[in-house]
């Protein structure tokens, strides 16, 4: 279901503070954007990358800006909707990256659940993923391998 202007409003204002304060490594920032519950949690790319509560969230962050000399997350016309207290966003984006001198920009996809608790807005679940490699279009099974 669709979100209210406002609540799409604060929602966007939440998702996009998610990529500044990544972007621009304000890690205090950047965890006041999620829940403090422990059961919140991020998919990353890599296979390692699952950390669940705050403590494995900002170290999973500080392992990413350790290993990078930029790194930004960018969204594409975010789809925004909710039932309630709780909102989910979908959205095609970019992955980019300057690390070991090379500048990578990275197809991504992105998905956030929040939930509204005592008026605001947090991130309680986020999934960042790239497209299967090699994947033709057209084709709904990745090549083997």
């Amino acid at each position: 279901m669709r979100a209210d202007a406002k609540t799409e409003a604060d929602i966007r204002n939440v998702i996009a503070a998610i990529s500044e304060h990544y972007e621009k490594r304000n890690l205090k920032e950047l965890m006041a954007c999620f829940g403090a519950d422990p059961d919140v949690m991020v998919f990353g790319t890599g296979a390692d990358e699952r950390p669940v509560g705050p403590a494995a969230i900002e170290a999973q962050v500080k392992r990413d800006w350790a290993q990078t000399d930029a790194i930004a997350i960018r969204l594409f016309n975010p789809a925004v909707s909710a039932a309630g207290d709780v909102a989910w966003v979908s959205s095609d984006g970019a992955f980019e990256i300057t690390a070991g001198g090379q500048d990578m920009r990275v197809p991504a996809r992105v998905t956030y659940v929040l939930e509204r608790k005592n008026g605001a807005w947090q991130a309680v679940q986020a999934h960042y993923s790239t497209p299967a490699a090699g994947q033709e279009e057209g084709s709904s099974i990745p090549p083997a391998g």
